[in-house]
């Protein structure tokens, strides 16, 4: 009997175990299976595979029971989810449903998550901007949270790295607050869009409009191509899974990467409930984990392991990892994990109409969005009566307005013309929120999940810093749009609470003093050294940009340093 044992335990053990297969759970499997290591990825939802799993990806409108819409009946059931932009009929399955993984909100808050192979990386908007110094100085500068142990020069050949496989498109801007990098061709502004970058060139110092940088293949190279991938159709239906493969998701490009070398095993419907701490050996050994639909626990062991569930599920597994050492959550000496927690605040838009250039017939979308205003409030000083600043989106489009007039056959054919409407432009805030002790997820005390977990009980909100922030964004988008002769101009100040913004970030941050901080700057635990943190969770503050590409980055540079520690026996 005691050989079976010996032998299960020996199918249970790896190399390494990643927990997480989103975008930095996908580049540890790449990075970890590329050097040799028998990897095994642990995904707590269904697996998706590329092509096969896009249920919806070619479907016509009209194929739709309710034409992409969602019924009150959704709605209803689904009052978090449902206030997210995409969750509607052509993607709704790659969302979790309110009902599936119920969550204390001890403050208002909208968690929005996908449980399935490849996580948001299927949904997610795509923007990729690298971070400059002015983010990562930023909280010694400006005496908030705890200083980065990173800086600028420490991920910038990493981020390269990560930019050539994956594949972005964007322009060599020349700006030192959003570096420039290993880009495909961007996407051009539209004509609109173009006439406000224009404006504010000639109106405003030191602001700017460029074309929004993406993961998208707008001229895919052989790296590209090698992975199975295709240009870019333009089909702006991204969120349904792409067929082409024209944007990056772990489904179509790190995920077959890594199982092309042969040494990975994926499992998905593998509920993390804790990571094994091994008192005498002073060490992770492994992670515990449930069958999502048989609830059989099973535990799997390697020498590393890297915690990549997404930022809140991944405080909640941390937390979850309770022992004698780690009383409270496994690396959590200094007390601050699960704290500190911030997001980005989309919580404010600016909306008008221009009722030139009509000469141009197109509808005047991009995949890559349109245009982005980098940060240009408080970057060079502390300016402002209220700290940090905000970065914008800008687009332009023109809407169909059918005519309605006639009758009969007149009205049949003035319906089945489309007559190009006047522009519509907007614009929407990504401000930067101050991680704060106030800012927290904890364990409930008395509420469990299907699977005998404890809830994660959220305390995130707004403050008053946010609400100057927004008061300003408002004020000047405003104003800018004034300039570019945009008329109908109206502020929307959106009533949502923090969540939906989709970039939480914290409460196992990285810094210098193991003291008040939970990692290292090799997003190493200072207490456990052979657990990683890579995903949102391990961020010291938020910044601007979006953050999905310095995940990436981070996720390559720890594994490369992990190995390396794992050759000289040091984890």
């Amino acid at each position: 009997m005691a050989n079976f044992n010996i032998d299960a335990k020996a199918q249970q053990t790896f190399d390494a175990i990643v927990i997480g297969s989103g975008v930095s759970g996908g580049w540890a499997a790449k990075e970890f299976t590329g050097k040799g290591l028998a990897t095994l990825v642990l995904e707590r939802g269904r697996d998706v595979r590329h092509l096969k799993d896009y249920p919806t990806t070619n479907m016509y409108p009209y194929q739709f029971a309710h034409r992409g819409a969602l019924t009150q009946e959704i709605k209803t059931e689904n009052p978090v989810a449902s206030r997210c932009y995409a969750f509607r009929e052509d993607a709704m399955h790659f969302f979790v449903k309110d009902k599936e993984h119920p969550y204390v909100q001890e403050k208002p808050f909208d968690w929005i998550r996908g449980y399935q192979v490849g996580g948001k990386s299927l949904l997610w908007a795509r923007q990729t901007q690298r971070w400059s110094d002015f983010d990562f100085e930023g909280p010694l500068r400006d005496d908030f949270a705890v200083d980065w142990p990173i800086r600028y020069k420490d991920l910038e050949h990493w981020y390269s790295y990560v930019e050539r496989f994956a594949g972005i498109s964007g322009n060599k801007d020349g700006l030192a607050e959003l570096p420039d990098g290993e880009f495909l061709p961007g996407y051009p502004l539209n004509a609109v869009e173009d006439h406000f970058k224009k404006t504010l060139s000639g109106k405003y110092s030191g602001r700017k409009l460029i074309s929004a940088r993406c993961a998208h293949l707008s001229q895919p190279q052989d790296i590209h191509l090698q992975q199975g991938r295709g240009q870019c159709q333009n089909r702006v239906l991204c969120q349904r899974g792409c067929p082409f493969g024209g944007y990056f998701s772990s489904n179509s490009s790190t995920l077959p990467w890594a199982e092309k070398t042969g040494k990975l095993t994926l499992k998905p419907d593998s509920v993390v409930e804790s990571i094994i701490y091994d008192e005498q050996k002073g060490r992770a050994t492994g992670v515990r984990v449930i069958d999502a639909k048989t609830k059989k626990t099973t535990e799997y062991f390697a020498n590393v392991i890297f915690v990549n569930a997404a930022a809140l599920n991944t405080n909640l597994i941390l937390l979850n990892s309770v022992s004698s050492r780690f009383p409270e959550g496994l690396g959590n000496d200094s007390g601050v994990l699960g704290k500190y927690v911030a997001f980005h605040n989309y919580s404010a838009r600016v909306y008008a109409e221009f009722d030139g250039l009509r000469q141009f017939k197109t509808d005047g979308r991009n995949p890559a969005g349109g245009g982005y205003i980098p940060r240009f409030r408080n970057l060079h000083k502390h300016e402002m009566d209220f700290k940090r600043g905000y970065a914008a989106g800008f687009s332009a489009y023109r809407g169909f307005e059918p005519d309605m007039s006639g009758i009969g056959a007149t009205l049949k054919k003035n319906i089945n013309e489309k007559n190009l409407g006047p522009w519509r432009v907007n614009s929407h805030m990504m401000g930067e929120t101050i991680p704060k002790e106030s800012n927290y997820v904890r364990l409930s005390k008395d509420k469990k999940d299907d699977w005998g977990i404890p809830q994660l009980q959220i305390a995130v909100a707004y403050d008053d810093n946010d609400a100057k922030m927004k008061a300003d964004y408002l004020e000047q988008l405003s104003d800018m749009f004034a300039e570019a002769g945009f008329s109908n101009i109206r502020k929307d100040e959106s009533s949502q609470a923090p969540g939906l913004d989709i970039h939480e970030m914290g409460g196992a941050r990285m810094g210098l003093d193991p003291k008040t901080s939970v990692l290292n700057k090799w997003n190493q635990m200072h207490a456990c050294k052979n657990v990683f943190v890579t995903d949102g969770a391990c961020m010291t503050s938020t910044s601007t940009q979006n953050p999905s590409l310095t995940y990436m980055a981070m996720t390559a540079r720890a594994v490369d340093y992990a190995v390396a520690e794992m050759k000289k026996r040091n984890i």
